[in-house]
């Protein structure tokens, strides 16, 4: 039962950057898509669209950061604790990367046919960064009470 519980402690030292990564993975490839669609569409800015695709990667620097902080000896004590709170931290990084790609996919598709709202037409994604950003800063301060 020991290995079992020090390597659940591993694994959530690790899931906040593997599954960040992962939806981040998801949503710049949803976004990707939608850009390069629209650039067949359009003459140019062409540079607004790629910005606007790549901006579900930042859920991959959240989650490194997250991991760094929740690097530590594993013992039995501080297992459990790492395990739930990398895990769902990463849970909840790739959902949000994954919900922010389809968010920037509606503003390129949106924006590509009436330019004038691409402005807007970022808001939620910009809203959805913000609960990972909500994810991100709690995760540091709850790691803190994790015993060392």
């Amino acid at each position: 039962m020991e290995p079992l519980v020090l390597t659940m402690g591993w694994l959530g030292i690790f899931a906040p950057l593997t599954l960040g990564a992962i939806g981040s993975m998801i949503g710049v490839g949803r976004g990707g898509q939608a850009a390069a669609g629209a650039m067949l569409e359009v003459e140019g800015g062409y540079g607004r669209f790629v910005g606007v695709a790549a901006m579900p990667s930042s859920q991959t620097i959240y989650g490194i950061v997250v991991m760094l902080t929740l690097n530590r000896s594993v013992t039995l004590g501080s297992s459990p604790g790492l395990f739930v709170l990398g895990t769902l931290t990463g849970v909840a990084l790739l959902v949000s990367a994954a919900a922010q790609g389809s968010a920037c996919a509606a503003a390129i598709n949106t924006s590509k046919s009436k330019p004038e709202v691409f402005g807007i037409s970022i808001a939620p994604a910009a809203v959805i960064e913000g609960f990972a950003v909500f994810v991100f800063v709690f995760a540091l301060v709850l790691a803190g009470a994790i015993p060392k």
